[in-house]
């Protein structure tokens, strides 16, 4: 199935909610009127990154009025959006939501809020605890958000459970930058992982960056389109705003896993197994912060 996929590179207004919803309407807009299908929006790019104590002021429970137009405008095109979601006992996530058809249609909760360097997102955010690939009228996809795809669990996760192509909102800051003719250091890696994780997993690596500034932290954009064999199908701008499509056909998917069927000689006992074996091993009883139950 060949699909026409738009990324929206944007600035969003710290904090302002009203401000970005337009700002997704007219991206939608377009993407319709480019004929696309579906359209991929950055990381928390409805409410700005660096939002700190601000989060709980911007969250959006799934049945708020803010959601109802966004379940609206995904009638024109489905599309991922970024924001902070408040579930019903008042946590609150750095999420993923996928609309289509007039319906949300999958949620994915950051799972590696990172804390190193200048991010401090496990202060403010509650941790997601799943990885799940969905069913869309496209075909079947993914969702991890930024940090989530350092870890490679994540993708590992995402392709065994049948993902086609793996959409990655991402709000990456700038590092090492020299001048505007420079790449950025995360830039130079991120386009490393996208293509080492699409040749390997034979997936289809949508990644949107957003661009701008905020408090004092820029964002370098650079979002691009990567198909199963490794090649770029589109690239964004570095550090301005743009708005990119390519045609994906997911034929390509067949053609590299039948090329390289990595996927299908995995041994999930192997790596059950193993796993948890490393996990009873003495000093790796707490896992991420929390104790896990030790057999007697």
């Amino acid at each position: 199935m060949s699909i026409r996929i738009s990324i929206a590179q944007v600035n969003p207004r710290l904090g302002d909610l009203q401000a970005n919803l337009a700002i997704y309407e007219e991206r939608i807009g377009q993407a319709a009127a480019d004929k696309a299908q579906l359209l991929l929006f950055p990381e928390l790019s409805l409410t700005g990154y660096m939002l700190r104590d601000t989060v709980p002021a911007v969250a959006l429970k799934l049945d708020a009025p803010e959601i109802k137009q966004l379940m609206a405008l995904s009638r024109q095109v489905a599309f991922v959006a970024g924001l902070v979601e408040e579930s019903a006992d008042h946590k609150f996530f750095n999420s993923a939501v996928y609309f289509e058809d007039g319906e949300i249609r999958h949620v994915h909760r950051k799972v590696y809020l990172p804390t190193y360097g200048m991010f401090d997102e496990q202060r403010y955010f509650a941790r997601g605890d799943r990885v799940r690939a969905f069913d869309s009228k496209f075909g079947r996809l993914a969702l991890l958000i930024c940090e989530d795809l350092w870890h490679p669990s994540t993708i590992y996760l995402a392709a065994l459970d049948g993902a086609l192509a793996v959409l990655c909102p991402s709000a990456s800051p700038l590092r090492g930058i020299v001048d505007q003719q420079s790449q950025d250091d995360n830039a130079r890696y991120w386009e490393l992982i996208n293509r080492a994780n699409a040749e390997t997993y034979s997936v289809f690596m949508i990644y949107g960056n957003r661009c701008g500034f905020e408090d004092g932290v820029g964002f370098w954009g650079g979002s691009e389109i990567v198909d199963p064999f490794g090649a770029r199908l589109v690239k964004a701008r570095y550090y301005d705003e743009d708005f990119i499509a390519a045609e994906v056909s997911f034929e390509a998917v067949r053609r590299k896993r039948t090329m390289s069927p990595l996927l299908r000689d995995e041994d999930l006992d192997l790596t059950i197994n193993e796993l948890m074996r490393i996990r009873e091993r003495p000093g790796a009883g707490i896992v991420r912060g929390r104790k896990t139950a030790k057999k007697k």
